[in-house]
């Protein structure tokens, strides 16, 4: 099996794990990528959710976000364009779209505490959704400074559970955020 460049060392990964801990322990922000455990099923079955089969295709530009491990593609790499409904929402809000992951294995995102860097120059949607699933709201983020921004107010609005950020010529689903 082959590894992205997504790699790090177990004493980093631990690190990692612990600093995520601590931002959940005081209240801080989780920045959630696809869980690797559902990435692993819908590798191991050979479609998606939506029993799309799975084919492997090459990003010959680079730049498409991939949610495994929140990062933009570099040229050549190999991808998976899967259907997936993102967490948090229910009944005509739980939406199911495209989203690239790595064809392989990666190790997902190393700093969920933290706002993707590598993400962190696009334009996003932030859109919260309330405890029962429901969108309450949708605000236009320049960047991802003005997004952590956004997100924070978003999130400190009661009912409020969770955000996602979405792009913003397709919509689609890039990543969730909620308080830890």
């Amino acid at each position: 099996m082959t590894t992205q460049p997504c790699e790090q060392n177990a004493g980093e990964a631990r690190a990692d794990e612990a600093r995520a801990d601590e931002a959940r322990a005081d209240g801080g922000l989780v920045f959630e990528a696809i869980p690797q455990t559902l990435l692993q099923q819908i590798r191991a079955a050979g479609a998606d959710e939506a029993g799309n089969r799975l084919t492997a295709a090459v990003d010959t530009d680079g730049g498409s976000p991939l949610r495994c491990c929140l990062r933009e593609t570099a040229p050549g790499e190999q991808t998976l364009l899967i259907a997936y409904t993102p967490p948090g929402t229910r009944g005509a809000y739980a939406e199911r779209g495209p989203v690239f992951i790595h064809a392989q294995p990666c190790d997902g995102y190393p700093t969920p505490d933290r706002y993707p860097p590598a993400l962190s120059h696009r334009k996003q949607v932030v859109r919260a959704y309330d405890t029962g699933g429901r969108i309450v709201i949708g605000v236009l983020a320049s960047d991802g400074e003005h997004a952590m921004t956004v997100i924070g107010e978003l999130l400190a609005r009661p009912g409020v559970a969770l955000v996602h950020l979405r792009n913003v010529g397709h919509g689609c689903y890039n990543f969730a955020v909620r308080l830890g």
